[in-house]
């Protein structure tokens, strides 16, 4: 009876994991989309900037970039929530097997083996069983989502580009036909 009630909680523990790693490939699809309109309505500012000659369409384009780049960064901190629930439940799985062989079969590692294959594509290790590792303390990632190249590029591109050539704008660099 022990056993059987076991057996049910891990495989609990194994349905949630699923719908959390469903839940981050969800945030994927979405961050894409917020990724195409944020090219979409920036390219399209900067291209009707120069069709009509109006450099305040390059603040447009500019300030699009950042809205969406914000939004992008917003979204994968959020994302990125859910990973610990997923190392929790690896972590889980691998304690609660009752031996080597079921921890190697029955513990889930999607989330672990993002922090491992660094190590196993560069050489440094070759152990490719590698039990997953509870994360602890603040992690630096999460600060710093904003700046992925998976999350401000293209959006930073469209910022730049933007406030540049609002400047070449502003200062006449464009030609005399461009007007604020």
């Amino acid at each position: 009876m022990a056993e059987e009630a076991k057996q049910l909680g891990e495989d609990k523990l194994l349905r949630e994991y699923y719908q959390v790693f469903q839940t981050v490939n969800e945030f994927d699809k979405q961050l894409l989309t917020v990724k195409g309109w944020g090219v979409t309505l920036s390219l399209a500012a900067l291209a009707w900037g120069f069709q009509y000659a109006h450099y305040g369409l390059f603040l447009v384009a500019a300030l699009s970039g950042l809205a969406f780049w914000l939004n992008e960064g917003v979204m994968k901190r959020h994302q990125m929530r859910y990973y610990l629930r997923m190392r929790e439940i690896e972590v889980l799985q691998y304690k609660h097997a009752a031996s080597e062989d079921a921890r190697a079969l029955s513990s889930p590692r999607i989330d672990s083996s993002w922090s491992h294959a660094g190590r196993l594509y560069s050489g440094k290790d070759k152990d490719f069983s590698h039990p997953p590792k509870q994360i602890e303390g603040p992690q630096k990632s999460y600060r710093f989502a904003w700046v992925f190249p998976h999350v401000c590029v293209p959006h930073v591109v469209s910022v730049v580009v933007g406030l540049a050539l609002l400047y070449l704008g502003i200062h006449g660099a464009l030609g005399d036909n461009m007007r604020w």
